[in-house]
């Protein structure tokens, strides 16, 4: 089946628009909360306090899923969340490492909370298009994407049935679905886990970026604590950041000094 038609079955659940932002000093200012149970979203603002104390990464996911969380719980209860976040630093180019992002979340392996560390382009991309952080919360009835598209200002939850499961085809079709050029498709980032997570408390996360020498999309893994279970148990089929292709991806004052 061609990409227009795979888009083209696409039904949206549900949809938000949100004014865009530039990043300043390492922040949008703001999260994103989904509930896939209700279909909702929430936008959240980053406080000074969050920004002194929590910083980003490993600090926003755990402040949001203390906050989110109302006691102890199983790692397959709809209440769990799945927290994605990356620092200030996240996508300057003049600092290793900074494509990096913390995934959070109860582990099925465990039954505590558990982080991971993740390369990839989602947790900067995610951040250009005007978050800093990401919570997922609830189960879907059917499979879904979420798509953060900051090119156009809005986020949506949309079945889709005829995209692959398994994480390289997924994110190759993703990729070239919501790149409108094919300069952009770096401008895509999807995080996915595959059929695979499906059948085993151990399951990881693929993020992807862009390789252009390669001519696909690789993937990076968060494997740590079978968070590509709690994933796959809430119906995601995939996650897709897409940055602002229109206008600057960073201000003057992004870095902090």
């Amino acid at each position: 089946m061609e990409l227009a038609e795979m888009k083209a079955a696409h039904v949206t659940l549900a949809k938000l628009e949100y004014d865009p932002v530039v990043v300043k000093r390492g922040y949008a200012g703001r999260t994103l909360y989904v509930n896939l149970s209700k279909n909702d979203f929430q936008i959240k603002p980053v406080t000074q306090y969050m920004k002194e104390t929590f910083t980003g990464g490993k600090g926003f996911d755990l402040y949001l899923m203390w906050h989110a969380i109302n006691g102890p719980i199983s790692w397959d209860d709809p209440e769990n969340e799945i927290c994605i976040s990356a620092g200030p630093l996240a996508g300057v180019p003049a600092y290793s490492g900074t494509s990096k992002s913390i995934v959070t979340g109860i582990s099925p392996t465990t039954g505590s909370v558990m982080d991971s560390n993740v390369g990839g382009h989602f947790g900067p991309l995610l951040k250009f298009a005007g978050f800093d952080a990401l919570e997922i919360q609830g189960k879907a009835r059917d499979d879904v994407l979420v798509v953060i598209d900051g090119r156009n200002n809005r986020v949506t939850i949309e079945q889709a049935p005829h995209e692959a499961i398994n994480s390289y085809d997924l994110a190759t079709q993703l990729h070239h679905m919501y790149a409108e050029t094919e300069e952009q498709l770096q401008h895509v980032s999807v995080v996915s886990a595959g059929k695979g997570a499906e059948h085993t408390l151990i399951g990881c996360l693929n993020v992807s970026l862009f390789d252009f020498k390669r001519g696909h999309p690789r993937l990076k893994q968060a494997g740590r604590g079978g968070l590509g279970t709690v994933f796959r148990d809430k119906k995601i089929k995939a996650l897709v950041a897409i940055a602002p292709h229109d206008r600057p991806m960073w201000s003057k004052e992004t870095v902090a000094r």
